[in-house]
């Protein structure tokens, strides 16, 4: 008997989690015919879905899931389409979710960093609603080790009701030749005015992601190579989120004397992105703590070396792919980017096994996955 699975596709135009919302509705699509979807979503983003399979449909809903109000009106809406399980694909369970539900952890950021320094009453809350919302869920799908283990151990869920289901790069990503866009790239460059060598950081800018002391060791860096033939002018560029939240990263680029050599673009298209990665030097991603971190893989998937953290769950998704720096020590950060960039051998390496190790992380894997979990959840196991 086929089951009426519903998604909350409302965060479809986040950075990460809109990745993962997109990328698995449509892995689900090409695998499962059989099952009904309902996918929810804004009433402002119902044509970034694109053409979905006829077992299909959208199902608008217009409240906001940061007001209160929220709590119960998202489980009121949710009640008149049916479902036999709906899946929550980022940890924002109303407090009046109805079960059975599956929930899908990226990370516990929110509650190792008190980023909007709120008070400690809010952040008891919030650990509250954390907690409820995954206690409460059929299943919580952890999308790798490290975040499965924190789940276990800080949150008390039980091991048997966690799956890790690994995310995945953009098939978008993977498979394209890079002789074939050198020209795409050669424009993308001159309409945005980078004529030099350049690192690139491509993410959310937040606390837990370390950008202050990725703009530090990038200063070691210049003085480092001022008299390297190559990168002797480097420049790093920053894709992300809009500099003027995060007044630390601009004192440390004044404090570093390096404003003049560090670009920040903001949110920028797919297809610009994918250009950027494919003409970056390097990719370095020093973050503190990441659930999964797919910002590594999509540049090894774009045949772009990547300096990355030797913590969290980054060593687990780079495995031997990456040079892996303390993301504490602004000395080793800049080691390992320079050597990157100047050992030949090293480099055609990391490029060489960069896109073998994005390449064993698939949607369709994560999809059937996860429809085995839903099929378990539906059968009460």
């Amino acid at each position: 008997m086929a089951l009426n699975i519903v998604i909350d596709g409302r965060r479809i135009r986040d950075f990460g989690i809109g990745t993962y919302i997109r990328s698995l509705v449509h892995a689900l699509g090409r695998i499962d015919p059989a099952n009904r979807y309902t996918v929810v979503t804004g009433p402002g983003e119902v044509r970034v879905w694109g053409a979905l399979p006829d077992n299909f449909r959208l199902a608008v809903y217009a409240g906001n899931d940061h007001a209160y109000a929220d709590h119960a009106l998202f489980p009121m809406f949710l009640r008149r389409l049916h479902a036999d399980l709906v899946h929550i694909p980022l940890n924002r369970v109303p407090l009046l979710m109805p079960r059975p539900y599956v929930v899908t952890i990226h990370d516990m950021v929110n509650l190792f960093y008190n980023e909007e320094k709120v008070s400690a009453l809010h952040m008891s809350l919030r650990r509250y609603r954390f907690r409820r919302g995954l206690t409460r869920a059929a299943r919580v799908i952890a999308v790798s080790d490290a975040t499965r283990r924190d789940v276990e151990n800080l949150l008390g869920v039980p091991a048997n009701r966690i799956t890790r289901v690994y995310n995945a790069p953009d098939p978008a990503f993977l498979g394209r030749d890079r002789a074939a866009g050198e020209e795409e790239r050669r424009l993308m460059m001159e309409r945005y005015q980078i004529d030099r060598p350049f690192l690139l950081y491509a993410g959310a800018i937040r606390h837990h992601k370390n950008l202050p002391r990725l703009v530090e060791a990038f200063a070691v860096l210049r003085e480092q190579l001022a008299a390297h033939p190559v990168y002797g002018d480097l420049r790093l560029v920053i894709i992300g989120d809009t500099i003027s939240r995060y007044p630390a990263v601009r004192q440390a680029m004044l404090k570093s004397k390096v404003e003049h050599a560090v670009r920040f673009l903001g949110f920028v298209p797919f297809e610009t992105l994918r250009c950027f990665y494919e003409a970056a030097a390097a990719f370095v991603f020093p973050s503190r703590h990441e659930g999964f971190g797919l910002p590594p893989l999509e540049a090894m998937a774009c045949g772009t070396p990547v300096v990355t953290s030797n913590v969290s769950s980054l060593p687990e998704v780079a495995g031997d792919a990456a040079m892996l720096v303390n993301p504490g020590n602004v000395f080793d950060i800049a080691r390992g980017v320079r050597d990157v960039l100047t050992d030949e051998p090293l480099r055609a390496e990391l490029v060489r096994r960069g896109r073998v190790q994005a390449a064993r992380f698939s949607w369709e894997r994560a999809a059937h996955e996860v429809l085995a979990i839903y099929e378990d959840v539906a059968r009460g196991s």
